[in-house]
């Protein structure tokens, strides 16, 4: 039998159902408004319009206004982008299972494959990180660090780990500093194809791009390569 208490249930429940399908709805919106038009020219009203919802409930769901959006659905973007990035490289840099020596060269390769290949399955979040990068001296310096804090400096020290795993089994030779290490293997794999594709949004032939991340693996080993 369906008494008054749980029909007032089901009345209390739809309201915050609405609640989250509008908060998505506002973070899909920013997410594309933020993506095309960038920080400093994108505004809640534009927002708003994509969301089909009153700026009132945006600022309902984000008092903080257009900063506080930016800065959330920066850390959710980082947070998703990182945890596929520490997957792949769990995958083929595990400390535990240290490469053989032999097959170093080809586990770099598929890490570095692997994580080229996000900048064009995951072009939403590059697209807002190029527009952090044109535009820093106008983000609010919270929000750059917040965005830090959520994906690049996690997977900057995850990587640095792997290098010195890699160091102390002889493998590599970090030359005293695993996250110098991992920074110029980041760079190498990855630096010429992101500005050469404006972070994605113009994807390079998948032969050149598989050309350049090569190359940038047989630089790194012949600079960290172990000489033993």
């Amino acid at each position: 039998m369906t008494g008054a208490g749980s029909e007032d249930k089901t009345r209390t429940a739809q309201p915050r159902r609405g609640r989250v399908d509008k908060a998505t709805a506002i973070v899909q919106a920013a997410c594309e408004v933020f993506g095309r038009d960038g920080y400093s020219r994108a505004s809640i009203d534009t927002i708003a319009a994509e969301a089909s919802a009153s700026t009132r409930t945006i600022y309902n769901h984000f008092p903080g206004g257009k900063e506080e959006l930016f800065r959330s659905i920066m850390r959710l973007s980082a947070e998703r982008v990182r945890d596929e990035q520490l997957a792949q490289l769990r995958r083929y840099l595990d400390p535990e299972r240290p490469p053989h020596p032999d097959d170093l060269e080809r586990d770099l390769l598929a890490l570095a494959r692997a994580w080229v290949g996000l900048i064009t399955d995951s072009r939403d979040h590059f697209s807002l990180v190029r527009h952090i990068y044109a535009e820093a001296a106008h983000i609010p310096a919270e929000v750059l660090d917040a965005w830090q804090e959520a994906g690049p400096r996690v997977v900057g020290r995850e990587v640095a780990s792997a290098m010195a795993a890699l160091g102390d089994r002889g493998l590599i030779d970090v030359h005293g500093s695993p996250a110098q290490a991992a920074a110029h293997f980041m760079a190498l794999i990855s630096t010429e194809i992101t500005q050469r594709s404006y972070w994605g949004v113009s994807p390079l032939p998948p032969e050149e791009a598989d050309r350049l991340t090569s190359a940038g693996v047989r630089a790194f080993l012949r600079a960290y390569g172990s000489a033993g």
